[in-house]
């Protein structure tokens, strides 16, 4: 027997037998392509100016084949009247329940109890995750109506940004520093002092906790203004590219809490712009300091969305913006976006019409939750079931892994 012989290793036949026969081959069965079918309603919470699809996209849309209704008066408070959205193909519904009839539900805000009631099962609703606002009674209605929910500010791309963030971030953080130098204004309850200061007068101290998207165009606007800055963030990585983006030296520091709260006794505007991924924003500055805080400066806390990052925050409104607690002005409202809603409603539908079109091109959204991981990480309730582990821990409602859900409906 020769050595190669030796060598081999002999396999039982069980593993062979067969392996020349014909095999059956595997044929993809085609589904039943149906057309998308989008209701916009008109937004009736917290003051909320935003729509979520402009007119062009509409007509973008309608052109590729999706259907879309429109409550009528949605766009009127981003200018956008509802004649244009008829010419641009839009079916204008004079009622809300006409709305409620679409497959797919599109807000920018979070629907109302009384919205949840004209839901039906396997609706799918795309609006942000307002923390702050949520209940437990709202996601438990979610869940008895059967609605696949996503969370905009959940939703990742391809490089695993979260889009929706990004561009709402970019206006929210240059609205927050514009709002910030004129509630520094005798006119707006302030100790009337100028944001960036004048010859023979020093620029006003704007402290920034975190260094993400808001953060940089904070920055960037008071800078602009004159403003004298300091960044903090535990992420020197996001430090470093700050400076980088903007292209100067800047104070930046880690979120050394003796650090910080020197700056903030000292500070006339603080900014709270950090962004969780998944749940609640961390609490970074407690009441204690805010209570030492001068009297007549500013908290504009951008995080309020996600529950706010200083310890004193409560949610405002556009009609009420701002409270004082201990002498400091606080202005937390969640979607100060929409302070510029033509703007924002713009930024924001140019994000969503890539994805509806993707939607359409294979059948639904639901099929494209399967597909893309990224709009997986926004869906928090699923048929049923709660699937966002944040959720379930702050409610203690039983939450479901979302691929054992989808793996088990394929």
């Amino acid at each position: 027997m020769s050595d190669k012989q030796k060598k081999r290793i002999p396999i039982p036949k069980i593993f062979t037998e067969g392996s020349l026969e014909t095999q059956v081959e595997m044929l993809q069965v085609q589904q039943k392509r149906r057309n998308l079918f989008v209701g916009i309603p008109k937004e009736s919470t917290l003051q909320e100016n935003r729509v979520a699809l402009s007119p062009s996209s509409v007509a973008y849309l309608v052109s590729s084949g999706i259907r879309i209704v429109i409550e009528e008066g949605a766009g009127q408070k981003s200018n956008f009247p509802d004649q244009e959205y008829s010419e641009a193909g839009a079916e204008i519904a004079y009622s809300r329940e006409t709305v409620f009839k679409a497959d797919v539900i599109i807000k920018v805000a979070p629907p109302t109890l009384d919205e949840l009631d004209l839901f039906h099962p396997n609706q799918i609703l795309m609006s942000p995750l307002t923390l702050p606002i949520i209940t437990a009674e709202y996601i438990n209605k979610l869940r008895q109506k059967r609605v696949i929910a996503l969370a905009m500010e959940y939703i990742q791309d391809e490089i695993g940004a979260f889009p929706v963030v990004r561009i709402l971030s970019e206006i929210a953080g240059m609205s927050a520093m514009l709002t910030a130098a004129e509630l520094l204004a005798s006119s707006s309850g302030g100790k009337g002092t100028l944001l960036g200061g004048v010859s023979g007068v020093p620029s006003a101290k704007v402290v920034i906790l975190g260094a993400g998207v808001v953060a940089e165009f904070a920055t960037r606007t008071a800078i602009g203004l004159g403003a004298d800055v300091r960044i903090f963030d535990n992420n020197i990585y996001k430090l470093m590219r700050l400076q980088n983006q903007l292209g100067r030296q800047l104070f930046t520091s880690a979120i050394d809490p003796v650090r910080l709260q020197e700056e903030l006794l000292s500070a006339d505007v603080a900014i709270g712009a950090i962004h969780s991924k998944s749940g609640r924003a961390p609490m970074i500055v407690s009441e204690e300091i805010v209570a030492k805080m001068k009297s007549g400066s500013v908290i504009v806390d951008v995080s309020i969305d996600q529950g706010g990052c200083f310890e004193t925050s409560e949610v405002t409104t556009h009609k009420s913006p701002t409270f004082t607690k201990y002498g400091v002005i606080h202005y937390c409202v969640p979607n100060i976006a929409s302070k510029v809603s033509r703007t924002a409603s713009v930024a924001v539908s140019n994000i969503i019409t890539p994805i509806l079109l993707k939607a359409s091109d294979i059948g639904s959204i639901e099929r494209l939750i399967c597909e893309q991981a990224g709009l997986r990480n926004g869906v928090y309730t699923y048929k049923g079931c709660l699937t966002n582990d944040y959720l379930g821990e702050r409610f203690k409602i039983k939450t479901t892994s979302l691929d054992l859900l989808i793996t088990s409906n394929l």
